[in-house]
Parts: structure tokens; sequence; C-alpha cells
């Protein structure tokens, strides 16, 4: 019975590999925004993860909950949950490469697509969550990347990520400066397509 559960497992696996191999591709700021059906700021209040599935299509799924503090592009309500493939119940642990963790308390802008139809419903997967953390040396909220690095430059996402990223802390945007960004670009679209 252990082993039928670990070769399900391992098929789940196996089959989201070329999956994953073509969606993590860094995306590009405009491609991250474009293809958002929701970009929301708000704290993970809940963290839950399940079986689903009967036999060999049985798998572990997260829903994680978030109170939201902004809605920048959708109508992400006052609360919004999102389902990940993977997870931990009891004893058994099923992990998706580079799929982003969360845990409660943790403060985020996620740029959400296709929630409750794909295994990682972020764009880019970990790119399309953006960490905010307060930096305690000058007291202030900076946005971190899916490796923990400090975001300075939005136009070299997808492009030059190491540009992209500071080691000085100082240099790093502000939730308001990525959240103005979005809005900076929503415009622009509209503006484009009414041309």
């Amino acid at each position: 019975m252990k082993t039928k559960h670990l070769l399900s497992i391992a098929f789940i696996g196996f089959a989201f590999v070329s999956v994953n191999a073509t969606t993590v591709i860094p995306p590009t700021f405009e491609q991250l925004v474009k293809q958002a059906d929701f970009i929301f700021q708000g704290t993970v209040t809940d963290s839950r993860s399940v079986w689903e599935g009967e036999g060999g299509q049985r798998h572990i799924e997260t829903y994680i909950s978030f109170k939201v503090e902004d809605s920048v592009k959708g109508d992400a309500g006052s609360s919004f949950t999102i389902r990940m493939l993977g997870g931990t119940v009891g004893d058994e642990t099923m992990e998706v490469t580079d799929a982003p963790k969360f845990k409660v308390g943790d403060r985020d802008i996620l740029f959400v697509e296709h929630n409750f139809d794909q295994f990682v419903p972020l764009v880019g997967i970990g790119h399309g969550r953006f960490h905010v953390q307060r930096d305690e040396r000058t007291g202030r909220d900076v946005i971190v990347n899916a490796e923990g690095e400090a975001v300075r430059d939005l136009t070299q996402l997808g492009r030059n990520e190491d540009a992209a990223a500071t080691a000085d802390v100082t240099e790093a945007i502000s939730p308001d400066d990525l959240k103005s960004a979005v809005h900076k670009q929503l415009g622009d679209s509209v503006d484009r397509s009414a041309k």
C-alpha cells in the first residue's frame, strides 16, 4: 500500500516536471502584470493541507488564506484563498519544485493567475510572489524576491535578474513603489489598446 502511494506521488511529480520547466522562466514585469487575474497585497491568515482525490489520483493540496489589504488588479475582496499542489498532512509531505512556501503572518504582494486551475496559481510560480519584509536598520518595508534578495529594478525582471536585485537593502523598492508600477503598467496597457 505504501509503495503504491509513493508511486502515485512519484507519477504526479513526474507529470509536473515538464510543466515546471516551461513555466519557471522568469517573466518580465510586463508579463507579470498582464498575465495576473488578481494582484493584491495581503497577510497570510491560515494555511492548511488536505488530501484530495481517490486512488492513484490522491494527492495533497494546500489552501492558503490571505487578509487582503490592497487590491491592485481585480477585486480580491477582503480575503482571498489560493490552492497549491503539495503540502504536509501528518507525517507525509509532497513538494513541488520551486513552489513558494507560506506561513501565517507572511506579508506578500501576489500576482495570481488561474487560481484552482493550475498547480501553483502564481504567474511564473515563485516569481509571482513578492515578500514584504521590514528592514530592521531603516524601519521601512521593502520588497524581496523568491530568493530572498531585495528588489531594486522591476524593469530588469525576466531580463537581467542580477540587475533586478540588490544586496543593499537601502536600494530596495517599497510595496508602494511596486503597486505604483503595477498601476502605471495597467494605465499604459489601457492607453495602448485605446490607440
